[in-house]
């Protein structure tokens, strides 16, 4: 199946879904209300028989930062790889398109920063559904670099469930496409444990689907103050 239509049949099927609860980027942190996760990731060609063993190929960290500047304005903190696979240092804002106790929350994102010392700007925007027991969200933005002109998408897809004990399933679909590269696609799975009132682990792992022929493995550390 081409990478296309695969991006397109994801984003079909998991609104099908909507009526799974849902939340995500969508949802604006309430004054005074903030969020931060840091990651790390690994990863692996699919194929370990190019003789470098079990040694990963691939390896950074992130860092991610919301904060709830008024009930109308989030502003957020973004570190780590860009869609090119670039270091990127992003800050942003986020406001509310549609923010009713029923349908889908919208949200508007604008980002500027840096991604390998070029200057971007990089607007997103978010949809989400949320229910009692879990929720859905549909996350996309653009990286748009100015120095050389470079337009970098990405659209990230991501169902998540309320378990018991405070614990959650996510499957994420993340999808992309980087100048002058064929899209990709690659679905990451994860659980998340609490590890006290505030912080909760995260261990998920990552394969490509299509453009993308590496696997990985990843952990993070939440914390809402």
């Amino acid at each position: 199946m081409r990478p296309c239509a695969i991006l397109a049949v994801t984003a079909f099927l998991l609104t099908c879904l909507a009526a799974v609860p849902a939340r995500a980027g969508a949802w604006q942190r309430a004054k005074g209300a903030g969020f931060a996760m840091v990651s790390a990731q690994v990863s692996w060609p699919q194929d370990l028989s190019n003789g470098n063993g079990l040694a990963p190929t691939e390896d950074y960290q992130t860092f991610y930062l919301e904060y709830g500047l008024r009930p109308r304005l989030t502003l957020g903190l973004d570190l780590g790889r860009s869609v090119s696979g670039g270091d990127k240092t992003v800050v942003f804002f986020q406001v509310p398109l549609r923010d009713r106790d029923t349908g889908p929350k919208v949200a508007l994102q604008m980002g500027l920063g840096r991604i390998d010392s070029d200057d971007v700007v990089r607007p997103g925007l978010s949809v989400g559904w949320g229910r009692e027991r879990g929720w859905l969200s549909i996350d996309m933005l653009a990286e748009m670099h100015a120095g050389t002109g470079r337009h970098d998408l990405k659209l990230d897809v991501t169902w998540g469930r309320n378990l018991a004990q405070d614990r959650k399933l996510i499957v994420q679909m993340q999808s992309g496409l980087r100048h002058g590269d064929p899209a990709f696609a690659r679905i990451v799975p994860s659980y998340v444990v609490p590890l006290g009132r505030r912080l909760k682990a995260e261990i998920g792992g990552s394969y490509g689907l299509a453009g993308d022929s590496s696997m990985g493995l990843k952990f993070g550390l939440w914390t809402e103050f």
